[in-house]
């Protein structure tokens, strides 16, 4: 049985409440952002025994509304937060060997303008320590230039003002997918991983938590969980879910939010990214992506409701005004904006400070029922969160039950879909997959775009390809139906919300085609998990708000 199959489910969760009764598990895992999936993994790569909830879907909080990159760290050289730009210097480099396809390296344009945050001599500064604290590759070092040369490099960008510019290397991920592909390879070791699973208590004994009261939001249906040991990795939701615990401390979070705006490349065509200074002295990125440009991300605190925060009027227009400021021939209006995304950011509360001046860096609690938490952190450095999270349950399950747990090994598991086999390098990888692609009869975008989604699995995604293209009963294109079918089986997709935003993204990236193939869609899913009306009219309505979300 694939323990990570959406048709499975019901089997998986009967075959999880046995296991819970027969003996508990060494590690409940709640939340299934990226930091909870690198926990589940760890802990799973360890030898423990592990359960992972979810009670959205995985990643649907910030885990797949990030600004997409795994980068180094740049801007919190400004906060001299120089442990924290070694630290995500050395994890992007990690996740770029165990998953090539979701860390792409993507060239970077900083200008520097006079009255900006840098100058020419403080950039470059900032750069050669950025590149030594973050141990940058040689054929990845930074380029300086002058007026002229940002001129050519980048037409679009507004001359006044400008003294010159670095040419830098970030990484490009995709956040949702990432998160998944670390879950799959969690439940591929043994993980058990649920997502529309909330808790809405926890159990004591003798004062101690040993586990938790979860409710299956798809049927409604409570079961129990046992435990050793309780991670509360809930993100925004980590003080809603220290609440429940009867021992709670003091709330650990500010709210911050992002938002993102995404057009189409043809009204911004920016030939590289950049990464340039507001009005208000802090720093937004334009990056082109799947033949659309993203632009963010704002930074404003937030109190508001934590699972569909809203892109309002006021984050709109001051995104537009800042790429306006830079790029004046573009001339953005509301009108330009096809999709784009509000995330928030869980950062450890440090009063006094505004949002752009506290620290990503992640912070652990122990409450005295036992409940770990961890807070904060940054998606690059997910990995190493994992690691002293399980260190900390490794040192406990010594103490208590005088067994030793295996040091951490994350750092060089190849994680779903990074398994690419030999000594065959990425680039040749991808080659090859797309002349396979082609012959297939899908563009050369289309299979890039899908080679960088699956990665190694893209030979699953080919076979379904193939099938459906000698199908075609389900009234959509081979190339979705064969994605959607690889979601349900494979990736724990439920709902069309979970295919189009998290296993896909195409929600945020081709907006057009979702409004196309949702009817179809919704019609195969229903026909697979034989839902009822009221499923049915739920999932469709969750979609189209969904669609609606995506703009002011």
């Amino acid at each position: 049985m694939n323990s990570f199959s959406a048709i499975n489910r019901n089997l998986i969760i009967q075959q999880l409440n046995n296991a819970s009764d027969k003996e508990p598990f060494d590690l409940l895992v709640i939340g299934g952002g990226i930091t909870g999936a690198g926990i589940a993994l760890d802990a799973t790569a360890r030898g423990l025994k592990v359960v992972l909830v979810e009670m959205q879907d995985f990643s649907a909080g910030t885990s797949s509304r990030s600004t997409k990159l795994i980068h180094g760290g740049l801007r919190y050289l400004k906060q001299l937060e120089f442990k924290l730009v070694a630290e995500v210097g050395k994890e992007r480099k990690i996740i770029h060997q165990n998953a090539p396809h979701l860390a792409k390296p993507e060239l970077m344009l900083l200008p520097i303008v006079k009255g900006g945050s840098l100058n020419k001599f403080s950039a470059k500064i900032a750069m050669r320590i950025y590149e030594w604290l973050a141990n940058v590759k040689k054929e990845e070092k930074h380029q300086i230039l002058s007026a002229q040369e940002v001129g050519v490099a980048e037409p679009l960008l507004t001359k006044e003002n400008l003294l010159g510019g670095i040419l830098f290397y970030e990484y490009k991920t995709n956040d949702s997918r990432l998160t998944i592909e670390i879950i799959k390879e969690a439940v591929g070791r043994g993980a058990t991983a649920l997502n529309y699973m909330k808790v809405v208590s926890f159990i004591y004994k003798n004062e101690i938590i040993s586990g938790a009261k979860v409710k299956n939001e798809i049927n409604g249906e409570l079961f129990e969980i046992k435990a050793k040991y309780i991670v509360n990795a809930g993100g925004p939701w980590v003080d809603e879910l220290d609440d429940l615990d009867k021992k709670a401390i003091e709330h650990k979070l500010h709210i911050t939010k992002g938002v993102h705006l995404v057009v189409n490349q043809n009204k911004l065509a920016v030939k590289q990214s950049v990464y340039f200074d507001t009005l208000d002295k802090r720093m937004i990125f334009v990056i082109p992506h799947n033949r659309k440009t993203y632009i963010g991300t704002t930074d404003t605190f937030y109190n508001g409701e934590l699972t569909n925060p809203k892109i309002t009027e006021e984050d709109t227009n001051y995104l537009l005004k800042c790429v306006n400021a830079y790029f004046p021939l573009s001339k953005l209006t509301n009108e330009d904006i096809e999709s784009g995304w509000a995330g928030l950011r869980p950062l450890v509360n440090k009063p006094g400070k505004g949002p752009s001046e506290i620290s990503r860096k992640d912070e652990l609690f122990i409450s005295s029922s036992g409940l770990i938490i961890i807070a904060g952190g940054k998606l690059t450095g997910y990995r190493k969160m994992a690691e002293r999270v399980v260190d900390l349950v490794a040192k406990s399950i010594l103490k208590n039950e005088g067994k030793i747990v295996n040091g951490c090994s994350t750092d060089s598991i190849k994680l779903s879909g990074g398994k690419i086999s030999g000594s065959l390098k990425f680039s040749e990888f991808l080659k090859t997959k797309i002349q396979e692609g082609i012959n297939l009869g899908l563009s050369t975008n289309e299979t890039e775009i899908l080679i960088y989604r699956y990665g190694s699995e893209i030979n699953e995604i080919y076979s379904l390809v193939e099938k459906q293209t000698k199908i075609e009963k389900n009234n959509l294109p081979a190339i979705i139906s064969a994605q959607l079918i690889y979601a349900i089986e494979k990736e724990m997709c439920l709902t069309p919300t979970d295919f189009f935003i998290r296993r896909t993204g195409m929600l945020y990236f081709d907006i057009e085609a979702v409004k196309k193939t949702k009817s179809a869609v919704l019609l195969f899913m229903q026909n697979v998990f034989k839902w009822d009306t009221e499923l049915q009219e739920k999932f469709s309505s969750e979609l189209e708000s969904a669609i609606e979300n995506t703009k002011m």
